[in-house]
């Protein structure tokens, strides 16, 4: 992860490789973690806190851990580079604008990142591009094996792995995959996904998790209960929806398509044109329009811009990432300027 440079490299779960990378962005698999000898982070002293990082961050160094993890104090952090971490999926707004000691220790290729001293001692997040659910839990299971010979997990016989939401209580496992369904949403069927997905006990949220709105058309799909349910059942309840999700909104595209062309199109390419062209514009509108043009370089529309450039502007746009890249503080209507003159270079537009 390069902090001084945002441009220098695209996150994991933006990287556009892998099955079904046309609708699912990333997959994710994040594992609950809290140490046995120590309170929980709300109710910790800041002495036992600190002792805890030290305690946490030693075995993250291990050169068992694979691959490497680079360790981050969110106290020595600008809010900047705070804000650049969360836009990154990385660690939550949450743990960004807590107090105390914490931190988040990140792969080089943000494959792995453990949020330390979040809402729970340890948060363990390892990322996959497109629909690589499976191998996102493999990974973080051999992660977690590797941590927890190292540090002593807080466990119960009678109901697993302790945590300090009850909803985490049990394997500690959340599975998300991010999902985008423009068409889905253009033909007014996401309330409708939404009733589906909840009667499978499946959640859906926005870009940056609970509470947070689907901009961009960017959707998460994850489990709502760890408790009572083993992680392979977590994994393969999930699993086995996304590719239904997946041919839904195929489906949907395909409808709008021989039903509604022209006005596909219209959107499609006014949105192109907009970014191409806008002198000002704002972060939500830069995210909508942005999904217009993801679409259709998708649909066949559009072919003199990639998918991977459109998946780092959905990033590199946003405010910690764009005042990073200019090197300077800028203030809302500085930064939509900034963000238009930004687009139109990448978009190679004067």
């Amino acid at each position: 992860m390069n902090l001084d440079d945002p441009t220098a490299q695209i996150g994991e779960w933006l990287r556009n490789e892998g099955p079904d990378s046309d609708i699912v962005l990333s997959s994710r698999v994040r594992l609950a973690r809290n140490l046995e000898d120590y309170q929980f982070p709300s109710r910790i002293s800041e002495e036992d806190r600190k002792e805890a990082v030290t305690y946490i961050t030693e075995a993250l160094s291990s050169s068992s851990i694979k691959p490497p993890l680079e360790y981050y104090s969110l106290n020595q952090m600008s809010e900047t580079d705070r804000e650049m971490l969360v836009e990154r999926h990385l660690t939550s707004k949450e743990h960004s604008e807590a107090s105390g000691e914490r931190g988040v220790a990140v792969s080089e290729d943000e494959s792995v990142a453990v949020m330390v001293n979040e809402e729970d001692h340890l948060r363990i997040q390892v990322f996959r591009s497109a629909f690589r659910l499976e191998e996102a839990w493999s990974a973080v299971n051999e992660l977690d094996d590797v941590i927890g010979s190292q540090v002593n997990y807080a466990f119960s016989p009678e109901f697993g792995y302790l945590s300090a939401c009850p909803t985490n209580v049990g394997t500690g496992l959340r599975a998300s995959v991010m999902l985008h369904m423009p068409a889905l949403a253009m033909s007014r069927q996401v309330d409708s996904f939404f009733r589906s997905v909840n009667r499978i006990n499946l959640a859906v949220r926005g870009l940056y998790g609970e509470g947070t709105e689907a901009l961009g058309n960017l959707f998460q799909v994850s489990n709502q209960v760890s408790l009572g349910k083993s992680e392979e059942e977590i994994i393969e309840n999930l699993a086995s929806a996304i590719p239904q999700i997946v041919h839904y909104e195929r489906q949907a595209r395909e409808h709008l398509i021989d039903q509604s062309c022209e006005q596909v199109e219209d959107r499609v390419w006014r949105a192109f044109g907009m970014l191409k062209t806008a002198r000002t514009i704002s972060s939500n509108e830069t995210l909508e329009l942005l999904s217009h043009v993801r679409l259709g370089i998708n649909v066949g529309l559009i072919d003199t811009v990639d998918i991977q450039t459109v998946n780092q502007l959905f990033v590199l746009t946003l405010p910690a990432h764009l005042q990073k890249i200019r090197g300077e503080s800028l203030g809302p209507r500085e930064r939509d300027i900034a963000r238009a003159d930004f687009i139109r270079r990448v978009l190679g537009e004067p």
